[in-house]
């Protein structure tokens, strides 16, 4: 991706140096509940962590110190911020189209562990968004997971799992959110992970479309579309399931497959518009 040189956005928070205080739920709840999201990592943990900081008690964030940055980490400040601002001028114009206002998210920065308007999370639950703050977390130690873990390589990759979690702001600014969760409450868990999958497919299909128009202004190099196919087919569910555990169990499925993540990213890629990516109404995702 052609990045170097380019305008970040001012809505970057670096909050490395800093701990985050309890774990969300404590003791054997909250190692469950990193095991979990680890397991499906990768996605949107706000709606889970949300249910655990209500009953929950976290401490106030404290300071480590001055916190050193790699020259690695400098770079991939740099190349973060780049991305959101991409993102922010996109999905701007999108909804300017529309009639609607985008208000852009904020991107957290953190190292280890970090408190939200959903609880406390640490770096093991991987990226995610916080619909409560309408905040990105990232704690850029994930890239190297990306590339070792999971095998995909590239600065694309990388922008693949910022589009998807700007992908559920949208989400949430569009109140595709607010639906899910009122869905919580009135379907029985194997049917709801059935609309979470959904759910985050439309995510993918966001980061799509995203990327469309950055391919519209010039910015992606050869290669950088396969990057991101491969992210987004590293973190299928039933990869990382069969990783883990050597079989996957598709009614506990959140993400979707590695074939259905790459498919509706790729349709995003192809469509370029918010009305191609109804992945609810979809008969075969």
């Amino acid at each position: 991706m052609r990045w170097q040189g380019r305008r970040g956005s001012s809505n970057v928070e670096d909050r490395r140096g800093l701990s985050g205080g309890k774990m969300v739920g404590g003791g054997i709840g909250g190692i469950i509940l990193v095991v979990i999201v680890t397991l499906l990592s990768g996605g949107n943990v706000g709606d889970i962590l949300g249910n655990l900081s209500s009953t929950s008690t976290t401490s106030t964030s404290s300071t480590n110190g001055a916190y050193q940055p790699s020259a690695q980490e400098e770079e991939l400040t740099q190349f973060v911020s780049v991305v959101l601002a991409d993102t922010e001028e996109v999905w701007g114009e999108l909804f300017a189209e529309r009639g609607m206002t985008y208000t852009d998210p904020t991107l957290v920065l953190y190292s280890g562990s970090v408190n939200s308007a959903c609880g406390t999370a640490t770096s093991a639950v991987g990226p995610f968004y916080c619909p409560g703050d309408a905040k990105l977390y990232i704690d850029l130690s994930f890239y190297d997971e990306l590339q070792q873990r999971f095998q995909a390589p590239g600065d694309f990759a990388m922008a693949y799992v910022i589009a998807h979690e700007v992908g559920h702001h949208v989400q949430t600014l569009l109140g595709t959110t607010a639906k899910l969760d009122e869905l919580r409450r009135s379907v029985s868990a194997t049917e709801y992970n059935g609309y979470s999958v959904r759910f985050e497919l439309q995510a993918d299909y966001l980061a799509g479309v995203w990327a469309h128009h950055v391919q519209g202004e010039n910015l992606l190099e050869e290669g950088d579309l396969e990057e991101a196919l491969t992210a987004a087919s590293a973190v299928g569910d039933d990869t990382i399931q069969k990783q883990a555990q050597g079989y996957a169990v598709p009614d506990s499925f959140t993400h979707g497959t590695s074939e259905q993540r790459k498919r509706w990213f790729y349709k995003g890629f192809d469509s370029g518009t918010i009305e191609g990516g109804d992945t609810f109404s979809a008969a075969q995702l």
